[in-house]
C-alpha cells in the first residue's frame, strides 16, 4: 500500500497494511538533527511517514523588534526553532471590526507549500491541508482576555468575528481540496490539560457550529476532516462526533484522554490519530520507557484498524530527536497487521502516563 492508500484506509476506519504514521507538526531540532538541513518534504521522504501537513502560506513583513507581521494584523513572536506564537491582533477595539477586511482567501501564493507537496507526493503519500474553524483566529485577531469577555458582554460581536473568520477559512480549505490535498485537519484548540477554554455551553455557542459549518464544507467536496484539539475534551467530544468528523487528533494522555477508552467508545463512528506522549515521553525519558508508550499505544488504538500513529501534539522544540526516531521505528515493527496478540493483550492493560499524571 502507499502511505495515501494506508492513510485514507485508517480514516475510513478500516485496517491497512500496518498503522499508519503522521505528525500535525515537526519542529526543529528534530528536523535537522535526523537529516541536516534538507526541508520538511525531504525529511517525511527519508523517514517513511505516510502523510505529510502543509500550511497556507502568508505574506509577512518583519518588525524592528525582530517579530513579524501577516496578512491578517497578527503580530507574531519568534521564540526559536522555528517556533511562533500570536502577540497582538488588529481588532483591539470592537469598532475595528467594522473597517476591518481579512487577507484574500483565494491569493495563488497562499498554496504554494501545497503545490509543493503536491508535486513531491501526490498519490505516494497523504497531503493533509491544515485550516482553521473560528475560535483560533478570532482571540488571535481580538486577545483571548477580551474575546472571554464578549463571550458574555457581546455575543452578537463574537458571531460577527467568527462569521469573518470562517468565511476565509472555509474558501481557503475548498480552494486546497480543489487542487489537490487528500484531507482538512482543522487545528483549532478548545482545552488544556483539565478542562476546555471556554464553559461547555460558551463551546457549543460559539465554536460547535462553526465546526458544523467547516466538517459540512469540507464533506461538501468529498475528503475526510480530521479534528486536532488538545486536552481534556470528554465533556466536547460527543458533540465533536455529532459534528461529523472523522478523525480526532491526537487525545493528549497526559490530560486524562485514553485513546483504549476513545477507540471502545466512539471506533465505529470515528478514526483515532496519536497519541504517544510528547510532554514527558518524548522530551527525556529513556528509550525503552519510549517503545513501551508506542506499544501500549498500538495495543489500544489500532486493532481493527481506525488508527493513525502520531504524538500527543506535535514533535515540538523539546523532543529529543532520538526519542521521536525510536518512536517511529517502534510504530514500524509493531505496527504491522495483523498485530501480535500477545502484545496488544500485554500492553492494552498497561497505563504509562499513571506516574506523570497531576495528583
Amino acid at each position: 500500500m502507499t502511505g495515501l492508500d494506508r492513510f485514507l484506509a485508517a480514516l475510513n476506519r478500516e485496517q491497512p497494511d500496518r498503522v499508519p504514521i503522521w505528525e500535525l507538526i515537526i519542529n526543529e531540532p528534530t528536523l535537522s538533527a535526523l537529516h541536516g538541513d534538507v526541508g520538511y518534504l525531504e525529511f517525511c521522504e527519508r523517514e517513511g511517514l505516510d502523510g505529510v501537513t502543509v500550511f497556507e502560506n502568508q505574506q509577512t513583513t518583519v518588525n524592528t523588534d525582530g517579530s513579524y507581521t501577516d496578512e491578517w494584523g497578527i503580530c507574531w513572536q519568534t521564540a526559536g526553532f522555528g517556533f511562533h506564537y500570536p502577540s497582538g491582533g488588529p481588532i483591539k477595539e470592537k469598532e475595528d471590526l467594522q473597517s476591518y477586511e481579512p487577507p484574500e482567501p483565494n491569493q495563488p501564493h497562499r498554496f504554494d507549500n501545497l503545490r509543493a507537496a503536491l508535486d513531491r507526493f501526490k498519490g505516494e503519500k497523504a497531503i493533509i491541508f491544515l485550516t482553521h474553524e473560528a475560535f483560533e483566529f478570532s482571540h488571535y485577531l481580538r486577545g483571548l482576555d477580551k474575546l472571554m469577555i464578549d463571550y458574555v458582554e457581546d455575543p452578537d460581536f463574537v458571531h460577527e468575528l467568527a462569521d469573518l473568520v470562517i468565511d476565509y477559512k472555509i474558501e481557503v480549505a475548498e480552494t486546497a481540496i480543489d487542487l489537490g490535498a487528500d484531507v482538512i485537519v482543522s487545528g483549532d484548540d478548545y482545552a488544556g490539560r483539565h478542562g476546555t477554554i471556554m464553559s461547555i455551553a460558551h463551546w457549543e455557542e460559539y465554536s460547535l457550529p462553526y465546526l458544523e459549518r467547516s466538517v459540512g464544507a469540507v464533506h461538501r467536496k468529498g475528503v475526510p476532516y480530521i479534528k486536532h484539539t488538545d486536552g481534556y475534551i470528554w465533556g466536547i467530544i460527543d458533540q465533536m462526533v455529532e459534528a461529523g468528523i472523522d478523525a480526532i487528533d491526537p487525545i493528549e494522555p497526559i490530560a486524562r484522554m485514553d485513546i483504549g477508552e476513545v477507540k471502545e467508545r466512539y471506533g465505529d463512528r470515528l478514526c483515532v490519530v496519536g497519541n504517544v506522549d510528547c510532554t514527558e515521553i518524548l522530551t527525556h525519558s529513556p528509550l525503552e520507557e519510549v517503545v513501551d508508550a508506542v506499544k501500549e499505544t498500538i495495543a489500544k488504538g489500532s486493532p481493527g484498524g481506525g488508527h493513525i500513529l502520531a504524538s500527543s501534539n506535535s514533535i515540538h522544540p523539546g523532543v529529543k530527536p532520538e526519542n521521536y526516531r525510536a518512536m517511529v521505528e517502534t510504530a514500524r515493527k509493531f505496527g504491522v497487521y495483523p498485530l501480535d496478540a500477545d502484545m496488544v493483550n500485554e500492553y492494552s492493560k498497561r497505563n504509562y502516563i499513571e506516574k506523570y499524571l497531576d495528583q
